[in-house]
């Protein structure tokens, strides 16, 4: 029993940096993945073309491996900024909880972009034709029509993918963040104490995930009157 209590203690710290990496991932996957959404709808030439391109390779790539280029790649990119421009930055500046943040952010947008894009698809068009006819502008159309229903029709996507960033921080620990997993993995190979480390990392990951349900159920209670029937 003191063993499991030790190991909730410590498996709790590494809470924050699940939290902080799956939180920034979604906020810029959202954020950027609104403007992807768009170029694709507008079907803006050469970037819209990125886009498909940016979406299938995240999409298709396994996200360890993302990890993995990231990891290793920042380093030998700022070894060769410094070889180049004759600088004189650490190839270790950047740590490794920010280039995990930057690998899920980037993960998170091909996916939010694609559900973004679905949301935006489904609000009727009659809607945005009938606002641009009473003079709202385009900014105003979208801001008060268009991507409240939008972000509405589109959050059970974006709660799934939520939850998916929230188990796919768990593969941060082989790039070093000392998140659930990495907490988890050190306290099981000291003590082979695997089954009960593990079920109790579990655990936390399965609170985590029920939090964050009721969270996005609150929000789709509050958006459904921004729905048309």
């Amino acid at each position: 029993m003191t063993f499991i209590f030790h190991t909730i203690i410590e498996v709790l710290k590494g809470v924050p940096h699940t939290l902080a990496v799956t939180l920034i991932a979604m906020c810029v996957g959202i954020l950027i993945g609104s403007i992807f959404a768009l170029i694709r709808l507008h079907r803006i030439p050469g970037l819209s073309q990125f886009v498909v391109i940016y979406n299938s390779f995240f999409r298709s790539t396994p996200l360890i491996v993302q990890l993995f280029v990231f990891y290793y790649g920042v380093p030998a990119f700022i070894l060769w900024f410094n070889t180049i421009f004759n600088t004189k930055m650490n190839p270790d500046m950047v740590p490794p909880l920010m280039i995990a943040a930057i690998t899920f952010s980037l993960h998170a947008t091909a996916y939010l972009s694609e559900s973004i894009k679905g949301g935006l698809l489904s609000v009727d068009t009659k809607q945005i034709e009938a606002a641009q006819t009473v003079g709202l502008s385009n900014w105003n159309v979208y801001r008060r029509i268009v991507f409240p229903q939008a972000f509405g029709y589109a959050l059970p996507n974006i709660e799934n993918q939520f939850i998916m960033l929230l188990k796919g921080t768990s593969l941060a620990f082989a790039v070093q963040v000392t998140e659930i997993m990495a907490i988890s993995t050190e306290i099981a190979n000291e003590g082979y104490q695997f089954v009960p480390v593990y079920t109790v990392a579990a655990l936390f990951y399965w609170a985590l995930a029920i939090i964050i349900e009721l969270i996005f159920h609150k929000l789709e209670h509050h958006t459904t009157h921004y729905l048309v029937s």
